[in-house]
C-alpha cells in the first residue's frame, strides 16, 4: 500500500515538474516552436529600426528617417528567391490593395528590403517591383549597400538569413510593422493577408 502511494506521489511530482518545464519552455504555453518563441520575444522587445542607408529601385539613397511620422510595413527578401519571397510579395501586394489610397504614402508606406545587396542592384529591384505592382514610391523596394548596416538591421529585427553554396538563402518570412517613431509594433503572419490588412486599418483608424 505504501509503495503504491509512493509511486503515485512520484508520478504527480514528475508530472508537475514536466508541466512547469513545458510552461517555461513554451513561454507560458504561447510558443510551441522556437520560431514562435522568437517572434513573441521580438514583439515584447519592440526594437527601434536602426539608422541605415537605403538605396531604392530608382537609385535614390536616404536614411530610414525618410519615413518619419509614418507607419511602414516591411518584408525582407532577395529577388533570386524562387519560393517564399514570391508568395510573400504577392501577399504584400494583396495587403497593399486593401489599404485605402487616403492612407498610402501619407500614413503608411510599404517597403521590401533585399538582404542580397550585391545582386539586387537598383535596376534589378526596379524590374522585380513591376511583377508585384510596387509603384516605387508608396511601396518601395530597396537594398542596404553597407553590409555592416544590413547585418545590424537583420539582427535587430530577428531576421535569420543563412546562405547556401548555390547563391540561395534559407530565411524566415513575415510582415514587420513599424510605427511612426521607427519602433517595431507587430510581426504579422504573411500568409494571412486579410488579418494583416485589418490590423493595419484598425491602427490607422484608431489614430483618426
Amino acid at each position: 500500500m505504501l509503495r503504491v502511494r509512493a509511486n503515485a506521489v512520484a508520478v504527480i511530482v514528475v508530472s508537475l515538474f514536466g508541466f512547469c518545464l513545458f510552461f517555461i519552455g513554451t513561454d507560458g504555453f504561447q510558443a510551441f516552436t522556437a520560431e514562435t518563441a522568437r517572434l513573441n520575444q521580438l514583439k515584447e522587445k519592440k526594437p527601434i529600426f536602426p539608422d541605415v542607408t537605403l538605396e531604392d529601385s530608382k537609385g535614390a539613397t536616404y536614411s530610414f528617417s525618410e519615413f518619419n511620422d509614418k507607419y511602414v510595413l516591411i518584408t525582407f527578401i532577395y529577388t533570386s528567391c524562387a519560393t517564399v519571397c514570391i508568395d510573400m510579395e504577392m501577399n504584400m501586394a494583396e495587403v497593399y490593395r486593401q489599404i485605402p489610397d487616403t492612407y498610402l504614402g501619407k500614413d503608411i508606406h510599404f517597403l521590401s528590403i533585399s538582404f542580397d545587396p550585391e545582386r539586387d542592384i537598383p535596376t534589378v529591384l526596379d524590374k522585380y517591383k513591376d511583377y508585384f505592382g510596387s509603384d516605387g514610391d508608396k511601396w518601395r523596394m530597396a537594398r542596404i549597400p553597407n553590409q555592416d548596416q544590413l547585418d545590424q538591421l537583420l539582427s535587430t529585427f530577428g531576421v535569420i538569413v543563412i546562405p547556401d553554396d548555390y547563391g540561395n538563402f534559407a530565411h524566415n518570412a513575415a510582415f514587420y510593422l513599424v510605427d511612426r517613431s521607427g519602433r517595431l509594433v507587430d510581426v504579422l503572419d504573411y500568409t494571412k493577408t486579410d488579418e494583416a490588412a485589418k490590423e493595419i486599418l484598425r491602427i490607422l483608424e484608431e489614430e483618426g
